[in-house]
């Protein structure tokens, strides 16, 4: 066994449960604050978790601010408005309710209300000097794993280019799981979140800088969300499959803190910048050839990973390793109903050579175990064409 050095810290507190979320305002006073932003999307508000969080903060004594001007995928201008009411209200703790984006617009303004500059100063790792407020992360899907997470992935709104902004300062201090905020979302938002977190379990278990630690992170995250995906297609309101498959993500992103991800998730986001393909459906659709490529370093990986769940009807045994599960992938996402090829995106032939150029520059790109570069990534692009 390889001795592969670490450095493990979990700076935030996770609370899981159903109906958790009215636990809210005494968790929150518990950071010895007062003044609350809650970063959450108009869809959130409309499905009714938003105004619920916010009730239980304002009955706990809180004063709250709500901050929704922000798109999915949110950019540098969505994180400027966000700052700029954040100046207007002062607050001393920043909340994340929603998605991904909420999550990520959320820390992206307590970079910029807290350090000042740009959102491109703080790309990269430890950029932030200062101290960042206290935040809250409530997720209401079962995807990013953002609320285990020190980064914000921000896109700069004239080029497109998704910035992946990490500090250690910028992780959460408490992190709500309520499986029934889960329950509102749409089948196809179910689907393609699932199939991110899927991605974040096997990504992580494989790359170059996983440790002994995260691949523990690894295997339960993909225990969980390759039993329950199947699960949670067909029997959307059952709490218990939706639980399974919300710790399963936040596993997956513990995981993506100390580990990152590889050449899937680079290769994802091109599409994302120049097709506007949503990123569940991008991931998902590269990465079963991810899965074939990096089998010549990492097939007994594989092979370990299948064995957490070899024995659930359905899953791949441990000895069809990455053909095995790249074919399990792709069916799950054809099950799912999203497209499992690049021509059904309405991507052609002759912009691929430009899409694996932006690949070869994504960071995630750096930790594939098995090394690419724009020749090999080129090639991916073209078997999933």
């Amino acid at each position: 066994m390889t001795l592969v050095p670490f450095d493990w810290q979990l700076p935030t507190r996770i609370v899981f449960g159903v109906d958790a979320i009215d636990r809210i305002g005494p968790l929150v006073r518990e950071l010895g604050v007062s003044r609350a932003l809650v970063v959450s999307d108009r869809g959130v508000q409309a499905a009714g978790h938003a105004q619920r969080g916010m009730q239980a903060l304002r009955d706990a004594g809180l004063v709250v601010e709500l901050f929704d001007q922000f798109h999915e995928n949110p950019s540098t201008t969505d994180v400027a408005l966000g700052v700029e009411s954040a100046r207007r209200f002062r607050p001393n703790v920043l909340v994340g309710l929603g998605g991904g984006s909420s999550l990520d617009c959320a820390k992206g303004i307590n970079f910029l209300h807290t350090n000042g500059g740009q959102m491109k100063d703080y790309w990269g790792v430890g950029k932030a000097r200062l101290p960042l407020l206290p935040a809250v992360a409530v997720p209401t899907t079962a995807g990013t794993g953002s609320e285990a997470q020190s980064f914000a992935l921000i896109s700069d709104a004239a080029t497109h280019v998704k910035m992946a902004c990490g500090d250690k300062k910028a992780a959460c201090r408490l992190a709500i799981l309520d499986p029934r905020l889960t329950l509102t979302q749409p089948p196809r938002i179910t689907a393609l979140t699932g199939l991110d977190a899927l991605a974040h379990a096997v990504e992580t278990y494989v790359t170059k800088v996983a440790t002994p630690v995260s691949r523990v992170f690894s295997r339960e995250a993909w225990r969980l969300l390759a039993t329950n995906f199947p699960r949670v297609l067909d029997q959307p309101d059952d709490l218990e499959v939706r639980g399974s498959m919300q710790l399963g993500a936040c596993f997956a992103g513990m995981a993506i803190e100390h580990s990152m991800l590889g050449a899937a998730h680079g290769l994802a986001n091109p599409l994302t910048t120049h097709y506007g393909l949503v990123h569940g459906q991008a991931v998902s659709l590269m990465l079963p050839h991810v899965i074939r490529f990096n089998a010549a370093e990492v097939a007994s990986s594989y092979r370990e990973l299948l064995s957490v769940t070899s024995r659930e009807a359905g899953l791949p045994a441990p000895d069809t390793a990455a053909d095995g599960l790249a074919d399990y992938l792709a069916t799950l996402a054809a099950r799912a109903g999203l497209a499992v090829r690049l021509s059904a995106c309405g991507v052609d032939e002759s912009v691929l050579p430009k899409l694996a150029s932006d690949a070869a520059r994504q960071w995630t790109t750096s930790f594939n175990p098995r090394p690419v570069d724009v020749g090999t990534l080129l090639q991916l692009y073209r078997q999933a064409l």
